[in-house]
Order: structure tokens, then C-alpha cells, then sequence
């Protein structure tokens, strides 16, 4: 008997409570480097019931609000009416920022980019996959486009009775890698006290589920779970506490590749956790596109006040058409790996993009946000080099 392959990756919308802590954390980071794009920011948040605690380290030539940025944040999401248990209108504020420590500090300003260390120690991953057309496993894009699409029609009043809370797991069946089908579909959708059950979980059946799996061309005969407890009045901060930075296999690749165990939210660039990951993940793409394997994990590991990588690892998962000496050679040739370097050939201090707004459904594989890193620019380079 042929043991079945499975794989599940999870979701969650902006209104889960440790997500809700990532907005603030990043937009207490987007505040900063419009007033002061050298800003160093490491923010953190805690929020409880109708209480939100803002702490961490900011260094920040420029005065923010913070007191409006959660507000704001609370807002925006849709926690506004007493009966959420979280209140833009009411809710508690304690800001416990301080300044950045000088023993960091010193370590990562040397003034030109080149010279600029990073921002800490860490390793780092970046994954691609030609399993779907972002590059992305196909799990976590699937789990993703629930969680937006049902948070799409709950903005726009389509949802009827649905909440900001909400959480996708998508198990998909590799059993037979010519037929690769989705076999089973969880969500739990926050709702009001008198909703008709009956309706709210076909409503969701129908319009969400079925319409996701049609949109990658997969079956809609998977089984699935809706609110599986059988109620889910009371969430978000209300219902769980939340944290900056608890969602990190969310944010990228739903458990398909490995983790370096550093968070993204509410760091600012020099931060390697943050730019190296996003590092990791243009190389990772880039060899993916130009056909050197059909998976691809790179490896980026730094010390603290040093420019250059301590090390750069690749894995190819059995699929590379090259040799992994060939392949890591390419990468130095291609990449500039430099923290400092990273930051200006992405212009992180100065993004097209509000890092608030990558904070829901990943920060890589988006297809609603063009992010420099996930250019392929450099594939023709990489085609070039391996002729």
C-alpha cells in the first residue's frame, strides 16, 4: 500500500492578533523612515483585549505618533465597534520605546554602503519553486489567497457577518505527482453573535473555497472544515493575545523550505533577519527562473558589524541541472550579498512599497505588490555565465 503524500501550509488575515501586532510594528517603521530614511527601528508590540503595549528600540532624527499609528492600524483593520473586544475609539496605548544601543549602532554605520555591517548575527533562507507561476510552494498560495479573498468581500460588505479574525490551512495530496490535487481545506472566520450558521459556512464553501481552488485550475472536490469548534464570536486581540513577530512561517514560505528563526515585522533594513531573507529570496528566484533546478534554498548567514556573508549555502533538492560548486559560483559572481549593498539596490530605506502593506499574505510571491525582490532581472546574467 502506497502511503499518501501530504503537505499542509496555514494562513492568516490581518485581523489575527499576532498580525494586527505586525502592522503597528511596521508602520511605527514606516513613520520613521518618511521623517528619517536612516532610522533604525526595532519595534515591537503586545495587544490584549483593548490594550496595546508599543516597546522596543528606535533611532529616529524625526518625531512620530505613535499613539496615532495604532490607532490608525486598528482602524484600517476593522476593529472598531466596542463589541470586538478591541476598539480603536477606547483603546489603551502604553508606548515603552527607548533609543538603539551605541554597542549596535556603532557596528553598522560606516558610511558608505559598502562598508556597512550587519545588523546583527543570523542566518538566513530564501526558497523558490516552479510549482506555481510566483515561484512560490503551492500550499502557502493557496492558503493565502483565502485569507485575502475572504478579507476582500469582508471590506467590501459582501461578507456578510464575517469579522476580522480568520484563519486558511490547505493540505494539498502529492501522492501522485501527475495529479497533484488539493485534498483538504480549514478555515475559521471570526463572526457576529447572530449570524445563520447554515448560510455563513456555504457562503464561505462556495464563494471562497470553491472560487480559490478554480482560480489555480485545481479540484473542488477537496474535502473541507469550517470553524470546526462550531462558533468564533470572540477574537482577535479579545479572544488571543498577540506578539510582533510570531508568524514567521507564514510570512514566507508555509514550512516548504527551512527558517532562520528571525522575524521580519517592525526591523528596519539594516536588520539582516529582514534584508537578508528578502536577500536570499531574489537569488533563490532568479536561479529558479533560469532553469539551474526546479528548487531552490539558498543559505545566507552574517555576523554582527561585518559587510561580507560569514557563509553561503545552496540546496537543490535532488532537481539542479548544475553542480552546486557551479552554482555557488554564479551566485558571488551575480549577487552582492553586502548588507549595505542590499539595501541600496533595493531601496529599502526608501521603498515604492509601504512595509505595512506586505505585512498580510507574505512578504514573497505577491502578486497585488511589485517588491524589488521579487525582480528577475538577473536571470539573463545567470543564463549567460552557466553557457
Amino acid at each position: 500500500m502506497i502511503e499518501r503524500r501530504l503537505f499542509t501550509s496555514e494562513s492568516v488575515s490581518e485581523g489575527h492578533p499576532d498580525k494586527v501586532c505586525d502592522q503597528i510594528s511596521d508602520a511605527v517603521l514606516d513613520a520613521c523612515l518618511s521623517v528619517d530614511p536612516d532610522s533604525h527601528v526595532a519595534c515591537e508590540v503586545f495587544a490584549s483585549g483593548n490594550f496595546v503595549l508599543v516597546g522596543g528600540e528606535i533611532t529616529c532624527r524625526g518625531k512620530i505618533d505613535i499613539t496615532h499609528i495604532v490607532k490608525s492600524v486598528l482602524k484600517k483593520i476593522g476593529y472598531d465597534r466596542p463589541e470586538l473586544g478591541c476598539d480603536y475609539h477606547t483603546v489603551q496605548i502604553e508606548n515603552r520605546v527607548q533609543h538603539q544601543s551605541q554597542d549596535i549602532n556603532r557596528g553598522v554605520d560606516r558610511g558608505l554602503p559598502e562598508d556597512q555591517g550587519a545588523g546583527d548575527q543570523g542566518l538566513m533562507f530564501g526558497f523558490a519553486t516552479k510549482e506555481t507561476e510566483g515561484y512560490m510552494p503551492l500550499p502557502i498560495s493557496i492558503a493565502h489567497k483565502l485569507v485575502r479573498e475572504a478579507t476582500e468581500l469582508r471590506h467590501k460588505g459582501l461578507f456578510k457577518g464575517s469579522r476580522p479574525d480568520m484563519k486558511s490551512q490547505v493540505t494539498i495530496d502529492y501522492t501522485d505527482p501527475q495529479n497533484v490535487r488539493i485534498d483538504t481545506i480549514l478555515m475559521s472566520v471570526q463572526h457576529d453573535e447572530d449570524i445563520n450558521e447554515e448560510e455563513f459556512k456555504t457562503f464561505i464553501h462556495q464563494n471562497i473555497m470553491q472560487k480559490v481552488a478554480k482560480s489555480f485550475n485545481f479540484n473542488t472536490d477537496f474535502k473541507y472544515l469550517i470553524n470546526p469548534t462550531g462558533r468564533f464570536v470572540i477574537g482577535g486581540p479579545a479572544g488571543d493575545t498577540g506578539l510582533t513577530g510570531r508568524k514567521i512561517i507564514v510570512d514566507t514560505y508555509g514550512g516548504s523550505a527551512h527558517h532562520g528563526g528571525g522575524a521580519f515585522s517592525g526591523k528596519d533594513p539594516s536588520k539582516v533577519d529582514r534584508s537578508g531573507a528578502y536577500m536570499a529570496r531574489y537569488i533563490a528566484k532568479n536561479l529558479c527562473a533560469a532553469g539551474v533546478a526546479d528548487q531552490i534554498e539558498i543559505q545566507i548567514s552574517y555576523a554582527i558589524g561585518i559587510p561580507e556573508p560569514v557563509s553561503i549555502a545552496v540546496k537543490t533538492f535532488g532537481t539542479a541541472k548544475y553542480s552546486d560548486d557551479v552554482i555557488l559560483s554564479v551566485v558571488k559572481k551575480v549577487f552582492d550579498c553586502r548588507p549595505g549593498m542590499i539595501i541600496k539596490n533595493f531601496s529599502l530605506k526608501q521603498p515604492t512599497f509601504k512595509y505595512q502593506d506586505i505585512v498580510n499574505y507574505g512578504h514573497f510571491g505577491r502578486p497585488d505588490i511589485t517588491l524589488p525582490w521579487e525582480s528577475l532581472d538577473k536571470v539573463e546574467e545567470i543564463k549567460r555565465l552557466l553557457k
